[in-house]
């Protein structure tokens, strides 16, 4: 971990992180130990959301900011929509959603609400 704080190695560390995640790239070639480390964090994040690679590309492509959509989604009790996902995905989703269903606080959407009228800013009751 104390590489980390090389900013050479950061910066080839999330340079193969950012292909990682991308299931239509691949490792062509050997570059750096940080590059290498960075590709396969950021490849097995992308299979922990998405499912193996060798067993398809899902049709849409879970992220981390998507995740999160969902966990806010399950806080502010909103329904939401999971055409598209594969099974394993809707499964993470499924976690997500709960987690913030954990935390709904019905106060919390009048508030929401409110906050958004003021604003003159109408919400899309239907997610993604």
């Amino acid at each position: 971990m104390r590489k980390l704080f090389n900013s050479t190695y950061r910066k080839d560390y999330f340079d193969g992180y950012s292909i990682g995640v991308n299931p239509h790239l691949s490792l062509e070639r050997k570059k750096n130990k940080a590059f290498v480390t960075g590709f396969k964090s950021g490849r097995l994040d992308y299979e922990n959301r998405n499912g193996l690679i060798c067993c398809g590309i899902p049709q849409r492509i879970i992220t981390e900011k998507i995740l999160e959509d969902f966990l806010i989604a399950g806080m502010f009790g909103f329904d939401i929509e999971t055409d598209g996902y594969t099974a394993f995905q809707i499964n993470i989703i499924s976690h997500w959603y709960q987690s913030g269903v954990e935390k709904y606080d019905p106060d919390q959407y009048s508030n929401l609400a409110a906050l958004l009228n003021t604003n003159n800013i109408e919400m899309n009751l239907a997610h993604q």
